[in-house]
């Protein structure tokens, strides 16, 4: 499969981008090209067992743009690039996994043994670019580094109905086992070195390389148990109950569980509820990820380069600043609702409610200096308390967002079979929902200065409470006759929020608008097994707000890079599959 790269960029407003007369970005999905293979294969092995395997393997090699460095750009090279570059960020991945295993039945229970592997590996090259500071002898491609990370897991799951008179329950429990490696590998040197040139930027524009000293090779490895218990305890009474035990051998162990229950009013009417705890480990890659760019701070008046680092928590430039070790984020989820069944009508309504705590994120950079206010003396000696460092800002990943979330989910279907014109599927879906953050994340170290940098700003917390619709409504209809069906869905998105880069005022802040997309597909089956569609993703080319031009100054960015329907607009696929 080959994908082109879109582009929804914008006129370059700068005069030397042309004065609003040429589009020097590219601004949408990055060129694909894919190859897949996979299979799915079971054999019976006598005495109700069978042997089972399966798995995938994928190679895309793509590209995607950075932001345009103009001709007249300080770490443009003009000996190389007179008229300015767009640097492009190559991406080799390489995806595979394979799982086998047995099913049967012994002692009374259905039995599932599995083990499986899979990795996914990821090669950076960065190209139609220069490292400036190195001048006109720079390439202009070079090996960014690597990343990988592959897992290796042990399953062993057990089902059997079990009958206590009083009550007829389903019991299922198991084990897993996994095993999670994680690499970080250094690019060629032109990639991230400084290559002397004064008041040049180091490393490869648009993507500077991992160094050496962010080479990474770590794993980890966990255990869980889980049981489930599903009780019918009469004809119109039915509770499940469910807890899993995991131990981690890098942050300890955890317990959740879950009670679900639903009751039948009438034959039509049930009422349902449930009420889980859940945590998320954090992954390793936020424990150990770290890269390190070279920028220029004026120090003293002089354009000084000085690095700029993301650390993980537990790095000495973190711990500094009042990094810790990552907890597990934790989560409490409720919900209540009802499910109505009369004929061929069917609606559920459902409200829920999640608390999420101590929620991941990466700070903000937190910049100092050797010179200046007292606060900016501060941090530098904070950051660049391990002797031989020169670190201008720094940021790491830290616990400490707390968000609530409550929403509301409508679902309604009509089913509609006719003698002479088919059957006819309708549905109405609605939802409703707010996020509040309810609590930032705050170190000692920082807090103790005179004036506290903000590790989680204005803009991040808006984005989490803001960037996603408050409602949204989908109506669709599908259509089926013999060999023919179409199926035609119109899907309206509430407005979200897109903050801008400051935490001092909303002057830069702009709304994605409220937009309908309309999506439409018609389909036949063909002999021997074959089904053609053809179809229409946002048929009447729909887009978000534009990008005001007091956020959008240089043309990259036209429109919102989280609109909930995209910004592509229309889209046409035919699709030819065949079953056997």
């Amino acid at each position: 499969m080959f994908r082109n790269p879109t582009n929804r960029s914008d006129f370059d407003p700068r005069p030397a981008g042309g004065s609003g007369t040429r589009v020097t970005a590219r601004y949408g999905d990055p060129q694909v090209e894919s190859k897949s293979v996979g299979f799915n294969a079971g054999i019976p092995t006598g005495d109700g067992w069978k042997a089972y395997s399966y798995g995938s393997y994928q190679n895309r090699v793509g590209n995607s743009a950075a932001n345009p460095r103009l001709g007249d750009n300080a770490n443009n090279v003009p000996a190389i690039f007179p008229q300015g570059f767009l640097p492009k960020i190559g991406t080799d991945i390489d995806d595979g996994n394979i799982v086998g295993g047995f099913k049967g039945e012994a002692g009374g229970f259905t039995v599932d043994l599995s083990a499986g592997y899979g990795f996914n590996k990821v090669d950076y090259t960065t190209f139609d670019t220069v490292n400036a500071s190195r001048g006109a002898a720079s390439p202009t491609s070079t090996y960014s580094g690597s990343m990988r990370y592959s897992q290796a897991v042990f399953n062993a799951d057990f089902t059997r109905s079990l009958d206590f008179g009083f009550t007829a329950t389903g019991l299922a429990f198991g084990a897993e086992y996994r095993r999670e490696g994680y690499e970080i590998g250094a690019g060629e040197a032109a990639s991230y070195d400084f290559g002397g040139a004064a008041g040049k930027a180091a490393g490869a524009q648009g993507f500077p390389g991992f160094k050496p000293s962010n080479e990474v090779d770590v794993n980890r490895n966990n255990y869980s148990l889980y049981v489930d218990l599903d009780n019918q305890f009469t004809e119109k009474f039915d509770v499940d109950v469910a807890a899993r035990y995991e131990h981690y051998s890098d942050f300890g162990s955890t317990a959740t569980g879950k009670i679900a229950a639903r009751y039948d009013l009438t034959d039509p009417l049930a009422l349902r509820g449930a009420f889980s705890t859940g945590f998320r480990a954090p992954s390793l890659q936020q424990s150990y990820f770290t890269a390190t760019s070279t920028d220029f701070i004026p120090i003293n008046g002089v354009a000084t380069p000085v690095d700029v680092g993301t650390f993980p928590s537990t790095a000495s430039v973190s711990r500094a600043l009042g990094g810790t070790d990552l907890e597990p984020e934790e989560s409490k989820n409720y919900s209540l609702g009802f499910v109505f069944h009369q004929g061929p009508f069917e609606v559920t309504v459902d409200a829920y409610q999640i608390n999420i705590d101590n929620r991941i994120v990466l700070s903000e950079n937190i910049q100092g200096a050797p010179t200046g206010t007292a606060t900016a003396v501060a941090i530098y000696n904070l950051i660049n308390s391990t002797p031989g460092s020169a670190l201008g800002a720094a940021r790491f990943f830290i616990n400490g967002v707390d968000t609530e979330t409550k929403g509301l989910d409508i679902v309604a279907r009509y089913r509609l079979p006719t003698d002479s014109a088919g059957r006819f599927d309708f549905t109405l879906a609605s939802n409703f929902n707010t996020t509040d953050v309810t609590r930032i994340p705050t170190t000692r170290q920082l807090s103790a200065l005179p004036v506290p940098p903000i590790l989680f700003d204005r803009g991040n917390r808006l984005t989490f409470e803001s960037g996603t619709p408050a409602q949204k409504y989908v109506g669709s209809v599908d259509w089926t006759m013999g060999r023919y069906g179409i199926n035609a869905k119109a899907t309206k998105y509430g407005s979200v929020l897109i903050p801008g880069n400051t935490n001092a005022n909303a002057g830069l802040d702009y709304r994605s608008g409220s937009h309908y997309v309309v999506d439409l597909e018609a389909r036949v089956d063909l002999p021997y097994g074959t089904n053609l569609a053809v179809g229409w993703n946002n048929l009447f080319d729909e887009y978000p707000n534009q990008t005001p031009t007091n956020v959008n100054t240089n043309g990259p960015i036209a429109f919102p890079s989280y609109s909930p329907f995209g910004f592509n607009g229309r889209f046409f696929y035919s699709r030819l599959s065949v079953k056997w």
